[in-house]
């Protein structure tokens, strides 16, 4: 039997979210879209900031993602900010649940992408950073800017 070769790609990443969360675990997702959101999302017309997702009655939902109106739309075409249903097993959302209630920690869609023509959310696991914490994060990443930038000086002499 010949294997199917798994292509994938990266649509949008939600760099917001590395700032304000630790991310402590990541999780694949399915996600129930209309036609028009894919073409929508495949055009890269899509937004990840601000958005977050929430159990409601046993299913897992992100909200606030804006996926953008299909151009070509016609008056089929989706409204923006609709909540979106996750597609997650059961044993997964319990899981979820109890980490989610017992942590404190929140969900948090971290990238969109395309995985065999299927759209996927991998979520985060998060807990929220402290201002001092956003600081460090922001010191250590300008110092290891800074040793990049020696490191390629010293290699041109």
């Amino acid at each position: 039997m010949a294997e199917r070769s798994q292509t994938s790609y990266t649509v949008t990443t939600n760099r917001q979210a590395y700032h304000d969360y630790f991310v402590d675990e990541t999780i694949e997702a399915g996600i129930a879209l209309t036609g028009t959101e894919v073409k929508s999302i495949r055009d890269g017309k899509v937004n990840l900031r601000g958005s977050f997702a929430r159990i409601k009655d046993g299913e897992v939902w992100i909200e606030n993602m804006h996926i953008a109106e299909y151009a070509q739309g016609t008056y089929m075409n989706h409204a923006p900010l609709r909540n979106r249903k996750l597609l997650l097993h059961r044993r997964e959302i319990n899981r979820l649940i109890g980490r989610v209630q017992a942590k404190g920690q929140t969900l948090v869609p971290l990238k969109l992408y395309f995985k065999d023509n299927h759209v996927k959310v991998e979520l985060g696991l998060c807990r929220g950073k402290k201002l001092y914490d956003k600081r460090e994060a922001i010191a250590e990443r300008d110092s290891q800017r800074e040793l990049a930038r020696v490191m390629k000086q010293r290699s041109r002499v």
